[in-house]
């Protein structure tokens, strides 16, 4: 499968992505069939599709099915067999008291690389969670389709997916169609409430931020008797890059998101170090352990990045914003101060609803009364683009600019999606995967 875009990569710069709107509502995308939304408003039901079926894709469509619309579960799409069966029987039991709202017949549920095709077709709304990898394939078939979306965030790992997606993210708003992606900050209320304070200037113009995602680190899948590499890879995917993009794109894009959503912008450049330290075993693929990024703004502003996973080491998962005026913080409380450091706001919201569930709360609402409220996929490929951007930066050792990185035409997604096909990256006689090395290492 290519993912390579339509449009045409020399010309496709920063700039670009305000001009892309335009260019389609001009007709640069005829060649895309633009179809009526698959669900319009006042239909009974809203069924669903869930491609994906890990643990985010259950929570995802659990928390689809427990909105007050009428809603149905009736289509499931997984690589694998036993990640469907198991989501399916756990949906069901946290759906004990609402059982008719789990219907998905044996012959809706597609096991395999294709699958995802058979389940979009069947629904009005369709749950986009499998390894990010696979988000610009997924997503191009659900818009093509004329669907409803949720995906979880990051929406690609490398620069040919982050233009598929900013390519469709602009057919799906032609096309009407509602796109969340689970960037769920923008769905939590001290984060709502902070963002309008200071868009309407309370720290005055942001001059620069400081973001964190230091912790342990996640689970790894050990490899197993008689697996193809391929599938050794797709199970402990989160240590892959064509599947994951690092924990600098899967995970610290969440406080990378929060400081473009305060600038109301994007890098235009990047430089950083990073390494494996500790996690250096043949488990952990090619991913590095430790990220430090140093982005800068247009303006100047400079936002320092780090994302650390290494056991034992202190646990940070936070933003810091500073200001002519004064800072802001969401490291506990959610607070601003001025200067001299004084708080002058500090969120007080009490019994929150959980950003995860308002998201879908939000997102079924809008489809069932036949409106086209959510954008999300542009801002999904930029702060994507912006986390791949400080990959890219550490991995190189070399300064990056946003331009010259949305040129890049190297895919890092196998050639051919077959459990005996060889992904790009392949162990050495120990087991070992190649790691990126700073000064040597080709990144655009």
């Amino acid at each position: 499968m290519s993912e390579k875009s339509n449009l045409n990569k020399d010309n496709f710069t920063r700039r670009d992505f305000v001009k892309t709107s335009a260019l389609v509502a001009g007709g640069i995308l005829t060649s895309l069939s633009v179809e009526s939304s698959a669900y319009g408003a006042g239909n009974e039901v809203i069924k669903v599709a869930l491609v994906g079926c890990g643990h985010r894709g259950a929570g995802a469509a659990v928390q689809a099915l427990k909105t007050k619309q009428n809603v149905r579960l009736v289509a499931m799409a997984d690589a694998f067999q036993d990640r469907l069966d198991d989501s399916f029987s756990n949906i069901q039991k946290s759906l004990a008291n609402q059982k008719d709202r789990v219907a998905v017949p044996d012959a809706n549920k597609f096991v395999g690389f294709d699958g995802y095709k058979k389940a979009i077709a069947l629904a009005d709304v369709v749950i986009l969670a499998t390894p990010p990898g696979f988000r610009p394939i997924h997503f191009e078939e659900a818009v093509k389709a004329g669907k409803h979306i949720f995906m979880e965030k990051p929406v690609a790992v490398d620069i040919p997916g982050i233009r598929k997606v900013l390519e469709m993210a602009e057919v799906a708003k032609q096309k009407k169609l509602n796109v969340v992606v689970g960037l769920q900050r923008h769905y939590q209320n001290n984060y709502r409430e902070l963002m309008k304070r200071i868009q309407d200037g309370a720290i005055g113009e942001i001059t620069s931020a400081q973001v964190y995602w230091n912790n342990d680190g996640v689970w790894v899948k050990d490899r197993e008797a008689n697996q193809t590499e391929m599938e050794y890879q797709m199970r402990n995917w989160y240590y892959f890059n064509w599947l994951c993009g690092d924990h600098i794109v899967e995970q610290h894009i969440h406080n990378i998101d929060v400081v473009n959503w305060a600038k109301n912008a994007y890098p235009v450049k990047a430089q950083g170090m990073g390494g494996r330290q500790v996690r250096n075993g043949k488990q952990y693929g090619e991913i590095y352990d430790h990220h430090f990024v140093e982005y800068e703004y247009a303006d100047g502003t400079i936002m320092n990045s780090q994302c650390r996973h290494i056991p034992g080491t202190m646990s940070k998962v936070s933003e810091f914003l500073q200001g002519t005026k004064g800072k802001a913080t969401t490291n506990g409380a959610t607070t601003i101060m001025d200067l001299k450091g004084n708080k002058t706001w500090e969120y007080r919201g009490k019994d929150d609803p959980d950003p995860y569930q308002q998201e879908h709360d939000e997102l079924f609402a809008a489809i069932a009364k036949g409106e086209f409220k959510f954008k999300d996929g542009e801002n999904g490929a930029k702060s994507t683009m912006t986390a791949i951007m400080g990959r890219l930066a550490t991995y190189s050792g070399q300064q990056l600019s946003w331009d010259d990185v949305m040129k890049s035409e190297i895919s890092l997604m196998p050639k051919e999606f077959s459990w005996t096909a060889m992904p790009l990256v392949l162990p050495d006689a120990n087991g070992l995967y190649p790691i990126a090395v700073p000064g040597k290492t080709k990144v655009i």
